[in-house]
């Protein structure tokens, strides 16, 4: 079986969805402590005219040893109307404006108390418009047995062996993290996924790179989506 395993992200850059479409189990790793600063609560569109932007879902405050999974959302805020607001612009230029904004609020219409629901929701919500079918869990609420971890790359390892993964795959960031020689040990083959991400016409002079997936999908056919999610090597 061929897994893949990543901390939950707010609508990440589209490598994030080759990896799951591309693997045969996904995990979410909400069970290690939460870093501020990442793509956790946030991600980057463009703005309206030079340059990006943040979208967010606003977080309550919380300690720094907080894992992801016990970060709760600050609804008291309008972040979701501000979130479709920050998006109008796109409905100058970008063909798919209408079928991507109807997706974003209707999935927003749910209530989420913590920021790793939303994330999953979010990512389940993706796929579904895409078409990609990988099953995606939440490493907190899976019951797995994994023992100690003692080391960054060995939470990856220790879930392989829990759930019986012969191959694990992750993004090429993290390559110098691992030490292949315990994955071969235990009989599970290390690859790392570099995707390709050709640029495609955002209506501008020149490309901005970095964005998150609804950029992408504001821009494209599912179809050609799709294609891009599939030009990948591995290394």
């Amino acid at each position: 079986m061929r897994l893949g395993i990543m901390q939950p992200y707010f609508f990440p850059y589209p490598g994030y969805f080759s990896l799951i479409k591309h693997t045969e189990e996904f995990v979410l790793l909400d069970e290690v402590q939460f870093i501020r600063h990442g793509w956790i609560e946030r991600n980057r569109i463009l703005k309206p005219t030079i340059g990006w932007q943040y979208v967010r879902a606003p977080l309550k405050r919380h300690s720094r040893e907080t894992k992801i999974k016990d970060v709760e959302i600050r609804n008291e805020e309008a972040w979701r109307e501000k979130i479709i607001a920050q998006l109008q612009h796109y409905k100058r230029l970008a063909p798919f404006f209408p079928r991507v904004i109807a997706l974003l609020q209707g999935a927003f219409s749910r209530e989420f108390e913590r920021i790793a629901d939303l994330d999953k929701a979010m990512l389940e919500t993706v796929c579904g418009y895409l078409g990609i079918q990988t099953p995606i869990a939440v490493f907190s609420e899976m019951g797995l047995a994994i023992g100690s971890v003692n080391a960054p790359d060995e939470w990856a390892l220790a879930i392989c062996r829990a759930m019986g993964a012969t191959e694990y795959w992750n993004p090429p960031g993290g390559m110098g993290l691992f030490d292949r020689s315990k994955y071969e040990a235990s009989h599970v083959d290390l690859r790392f996924q570099k995707i390709r991400l050709a640029k495609y016409d955002q209506k501008r002079p020149s490309f901005e790179p970095g964005l998150s997936i609804i950029d992408m999908m504001m821009f494209n056919s599912v179809e050609r989506i799709n294609e891009m999610l599939d030009d990948y090597e591995l290394v």
